[in-house]
């Protein structure tokens, strides 16, 4: 099938606008929406062509079509990222994965392949997803996950997140392999804040203004203590603590008591009866 001039010749300004931006790393609000205009347009288009959802039947007619079709859809993922967009990357995403699954040996490969890929990893992760995560690793050739740096840049996130090493997840957010890699370690630093909090409100009545700072990775004192305010923690300013709100709730009778020694008695009862039957 040969790709109609009104389609090539959306497509080729799309790619050159993004290119630009993309090349002088630029966040201008207005050439993005312009962006993103070219993008809802060549959507329409490739619907009313039928290839924006492509079948393994199609390629042989359609190939130079889907890998147009392939390129605008990697686009509008990287395009939402710079306007830090996580539903509508989530979208562009859902709509790659038939041509990264189903026809990646049928179409050339695609040099933003193992990027968006990695991202879509690093996606899982920011929003606390680890079985998504596992499933879509698993999926993935062992020679991609094992060669590959956009790969195994969230591999070893997820790696250290499970090890509890925040302060290697911290130190990471600065050697990521692709700028746009940046936008989801910051959302997931948010995720690992919030992580740590949960562990501080439990563990600790106050703490130093310092510590808290070192603790959840925060750089300024108004950072900590706009953080305080969202998680409802006392900020103490005449000795520089923070006391946490006590979330544990006294039983108010009697009634509501846990009977301590009758629970005991019984505990060592079951056992002497386990070990008899042992």
């Amino acid at each position: 099938m040969t790709i109609d001039p009104e389609l090539q010749s959306a497509h080729a300004a799309l790619v050159q606008q993004f290119d630009a931006v993309n090349g002088a790393q630029s966040n201008d609000n207005n050439v993005l929406a312009s962006i993103g205009s070219q993008l809802a347009m060549l959507k329409v288009m490739l619907t009313e062509r039928d290839i924006l959802y492509p079948q393994q039947s199609d390629v042989q007619q359609h190939k130079d079509a889907l890998v147009l079709t392939r390129e605008v859809l990697e686009i509008g993922a990287l395009w939402s990222i710079r306007v830090q967009d996580t539903s509508s990357f989530d979208r562009y995403w859902s709509q790659l994965k038939p041509f990264y699954l189903d026809l990646v040996h049928a179409l050339p490969l695609s040099k933003n392949y193992e990027p968006i890929v990695g991202l879509s990893l690093l996606r899982s992760l920011s929003s606390n997803s680890i079985a998504s995560f596992h499933i879509a690793l698993e999926s993935l050739p062992m020679e991609l996950v094992r060669d590959s740096p956009y790969i195994q840049h969230p591999v070893l996130l997820e790696r250290w997140l499970m090890e509890g090493s925040y302060s290697n997840v911290w130190r990471e957010r600065e050697n990521v392999p692709l700028e746009e890699y940046r936008f989801f370690v910051n959302i997931l630093m948010v995720t690992i804040r919030h992580e740590i909090a949960s562990c501080e409100e439990k563990a600790y009545d106050t703490l130093p203004l310092n510590d808290v700072a070192t603790l959840l990775f925060l750089d300024s004192l108004p950072e900590v203590l706009e953080f305080a305010k969202e998680r409802g923690w006392h900020v103490n300013p005449t000795n520089q603590t923070i006391e946490f709100a006590n979330k544990a709730v006294e039983p108010t009778s009697e009634n509501e008591r846990i009977p301590t020694r009758s629970t005991i008695t019984t505990n060592l009862h079951f056992a002497r009866e386990l070990e008899s039957i042992v």
